[in-house]
């Protein structure tokens, strides 16, 4: 299939994507939405930034356009499960864009907002709820929230969740839903936890996957720096001048360090904002809205939002620090080179960071490029992996550079809508 008018979606969803410039589904989307649409549970693989959320969210709202009416008070005729905030309010707003002129109505519930307003507005009921386990769980105490209706069930980054340990609240949420239902679970990784939550909450689902594991987007460009944990600020900064009206997502391991290193960096002078676990979600909001509108172009980051930015002009992702889990690494650059377009992911590794880097490149079965200093993976060698021959280096030395190191000028990746 070639576009979206060939798979079967009512003429109002048709319409709605053409307006949001939506013209041809990426491999999920072309796999996963027919055998959604035939009712089958979908078992969904992919990386982070491959068009999961229209993969399950078009076939959802096909349905509901299908059958229409208003749902009773404080039900939801589809739950979308989700484990950040940002993640909710990025699904969200995919969802009322598609759904823009109709009577479908999408509601959020996620914390750091007022829990009296979202009883109020649950009150009337909602087609599709969009939540967070941990604030869906506080309103279903309350009998705010009446799920017995709900008949579709989607758990999207299904494996973070896991590892935010919603384990128990999905445990707790699942037998409260309405039966029979179509449940849709779509993940970045499978571990083997995964294979046990698809076994207890989906029916003979349809397996599909587009990616291996673990594997990042084709156009992401990478590269490492070996240097000094002291020597990353500056080595940061060196990097940002290059390029400095792009958008550039720079990631800390910790809150602390998030917010030390923005307020160092909008001290120099630099346009940065952050987000991390301590904000309030009126001002993580207010920075992603910032990022996205180009009024900020730095954005420091913990893995909080790792998952939970869907901004396709982002150019180049930095870990200021290694992820201490692997997979993590491949969502923090996933942040990158969305929607067909390419972008590319600049990496900092301390001596003490040697064995994180070790296990990166173990999961994704590359050795990535280095673009300054001497590696500190002992027997493993300056690889190939990650470019074609002859492609520069950026954010660092280019290829076969002898000028004793000196920074090659950073090039923005080019802005390509999705073929």
């Amino acid at each position: 299939m070639f576009d979206f008018d060939m798979l079967g979606l009512a003429p109002t969803l048709n319409t709605a994507l053409k307006e949001a410039g939506f013209t041809q589904p990426t491999p999920i989307q072309n796999q996963a939405i027919p055998l959604a649409m035939e009712g089958h549970d979908i078992l969904g693989l992919a990386q982070t930034g491959t068009g999961k959320t229209l993969a399950f969210g078009l076939p959802l709202i096909d349905q509901l356009l299908a059958n229409p009416g208003k749902p009773a008070p404080k039900t939801a005729k589809a739950l979308i499960l989700a484990p950040t905030r940002e993640l909710v309010n990025q699904i969200a707003e995919s969802l009322m864009a598609l759904t823009k002129g109709t009577k479908i109505r999408v509601t959020t519930v996620v914390g750091g907002r007022s829990i009296g307003k979202q009883i109020q507005v649950m009150s009337r009921g909602t087609d599709i709820l969009v939540a967070a386990p941990g604030r869906l769980m506080d309103l279903m105490d309350r009998g705010a929230i009446d799920l017995s209706q709900t008949r579709n069930l989607v758990l999207d980054e299904a494996d973070q969740m896991l590892d935010l340990g919603f384990i128990h609240a999905l445990r707790k949420i699942a037998p409260k839903l309405g039966t029979p239902r179509q449940t849709m679970l779509f993940s970045a990784t499978m571990p083997k936890q995964m294979e046990e939550l698809s076994r207890a909450y989906l029916k003979d689902p349809r397996r599909v996957q587009v990616s291996p594991p673990g594997k990042a987007a084709d156009k992401i460009t990478q590269s490492v720096h070996f240097l000094a944990k002291g020597d990353k600020p500056s080595k940061l900064r060196e990097i940002l001048r290059q390029d400095p009206d792009a958008l550039t997502l720079v990631f800390s391991r910790t809150k602390h360090g998030a917010e030390r290193l923005m307020k160092g960096l909008v001290a120099d002078g630099f346009n940065a904002a952050s987000i991390h676990g301590n904000k309030s979600q009126g001002q993580r909001d207010r920075a992603i809205k910032a990022f996205r509108a180009g009024e900020i172009t730095i954005l420091v980051a913990t893995d909080v939002a790792a998952r939970g930015i869907d901004i396709p002009g982002v150019a180049y992702v930095v870990n200021f620090d290694l992820p201490e889990v692997a997979d993590n690494y491949v969502h923090r650059i996933g942040r990158t080179a969305r929607a067909g377009r390419e972008g590319e992911a600049i990496a900092f590794c301390a001596p003490e960071e040697s064995d994180l880097l070790r296990q990166i490149q173990k999961l994704m079965k590359i050795e990535i490029p280095v673009a300054s200093g001497e590696s500190t993976l002992g027997d493993m060698t300056e690889g190939t992996a990650g470019r074609s021959n002859g492609q520069r280096r950026r954010g660092g030395r280019p290829s076969g550079n002898s000028n004793g190191g000196a920074p090659a000028k950073r090039r923005r990746p080019r802005r390509r809508r999705a073929a």
